[in-house]
C-alpha cells in the first residue's frame, strides 16, 4: 500500500508524451520524422555505406546512371552516389552539431535571463539583441572567408551567430511559465535557484525549443550548401553537396546528373526536414 503524499511534496513537472506525439502528427509530417531519423543513421554510417571509394577513381568518366553507379560517374570517374552519400556525411552531421551548440548555449543563456530578471536580465537580452541585427548569412560569410574554406571553420562561423534565436524563446518561455499555478506552489513551498528552474520550468520550455530547433535544420542545411557553393566549404578532393553542384553547372545540359543529383539530395533534405519540423510543432503544441 503505497502512502499518500506529504505536506511538502512537489507537483510532477510536465513531460513530453512522445506517443501522443507520434499519434497527432499527420502522415505526411510522419514521413518527415521517419525520415530524418533515417537520415541521420545514414548520414553518421554514410563512411562506411559507401559501395565505393568516394575520393578515387572507379571506371570510366561521365556514365549516367545505371545498376551498378546508381548515380553515375563524375567527370573524373568517381562513383557519384558515393560521394553524394558521404556529402551527407559532411553536411547532415555538422548542421545536427551546430544545432545542438546553438540550443544549448542560447537556451542556458535565455533561462538565466527568464530566471534572474533585472540587470542580466537586461544584460543578454541586448547581447542577443546585438546578434539578431546582424545579416547572420553576409556575417557567416565574412567569418568563413577570414578564417579560410574548410569544415571546422564553417561550424565556428555559424555556431556564433545561430544561439540568439533561441536564447530568446528560452527568456520568454521562462517568464510566461514563472506565473503558472504550480510554479507558484513551488515559490510558496520553498523552492528556489537551479531546482525551480530544472523541475519547474525547463520542461515547460522544451517543447518551444525542440519546435524551433527542428525547424531550424532545413536552414542549417541550406545554409551549409550555401557555402560550399560558393568555394567556402571543404577543399577539395572532400564531397560536400552545394560543390559538387557547383562545380557540375557547366555540365548540367550534357551529363545532367552531376549538378542535378546532389542539388535533389539538398531538396530532398531540406524537405524532410520541414516537414519533421511541421509535425512535431503541431504535435507538440496540442500535447
Amino acid at each position: 500500500m503505497t502512502s499518500a503524499p506529504g505536506p511538502n511534496a512537489q507537483p510532477a513537472a510536465p513531460h513530453i508524451k512522445w506517443r501522443k506525439i507520434l499519434r497527432r502528427a499527420g502522415w505526411l509530417e510522419s514521413i518527415g520524422i521517419i525520415g530524418v531519423l533515417a537520415v541521420t543513421a545514414i548520414a553518421i554510417l554514410a563512411p562506411w555505406l559507401t559501395p565505393f571509394d568516394p575520393l578515387r577513381r572507379v571506371t570510366d568518366a561521365n556514365l549516367p546512371p545505371s545498376g551498378e553507379y546508381w548515380f553515375g560517374t563524375d567527370e573524373i570517374g568517381r562513383d557519384l552516389f558515393s560521394r553524394v552519400l558521404l556529402g551527407i556525411h559532411y553536411t547532415w552531421v555538422p548542421g545536427l552539431v551546430v544545432i545542438g551548440f546553438s540550443l544549448v548555449l542560447g537556451s542556458l543563456l535565455g533561462l538565466i535571463a527568464g530566471l534572474v530578471g533585472g540587470k542580466m536580465d537586461f544584460v543578454i537580452q541586448r547581447l542577443t539583441d546585438l546578434f539578431l541585427v546582424l545579416p547572420a548569412t553576409i556575417v557567416v560569410l565574412a567569418v568563413v572567408a577570414t578564417l579560410g574554406p574548410g569544415l571546422v571553420n564553417t561550424m565556428i562561423a555559424m555556431a556564433i551567430f545561430w544561439w540568439p534565436w533561441y536564447a530568446r524563446i528560452a527568456r520568454d518561455e521562462i517568464r510566461r511559465l514563472k506565473s503558472r499555478p504550480h510554479v507558484e506552489a513551488a515559490r510558496i513551498a520553498g523552492v528556489r535557484g537551479p531546482r525551480l528552474l530544472l523541475r519547474y520550468l525547463l520542461p515547460g520550455a522544451v517543447p518551444a525549443l525542440l519546435i524551433a530547433a527542428s525547424l531550424d535544420v532545413a536552414n542549417i542545411i541550406m545554409t551549409m550548401s550555401l557555402l560550399s557553393f560558393l568555394g567556402l566549404g571543404q577543399p577539395a578532393p572532400a564531397p560536400e553537396l552545394g560543390a559538387m553542384t557547383s562545380h557540375a553547372l557547366d555540365s548540367l545540359t550534357v551529363h545532367w546528373w552531376l549538378p542535378i543529383l546532389p542539388a535533389a539530395t539538398i531538396f530532398l533534405l531540406c524537405l524532410l526536414a520541414n516537414l519533421a519540423g511541421d509535425g512535431l510543432r503541431a504535435a507538440l503544441r496540442g500535447a
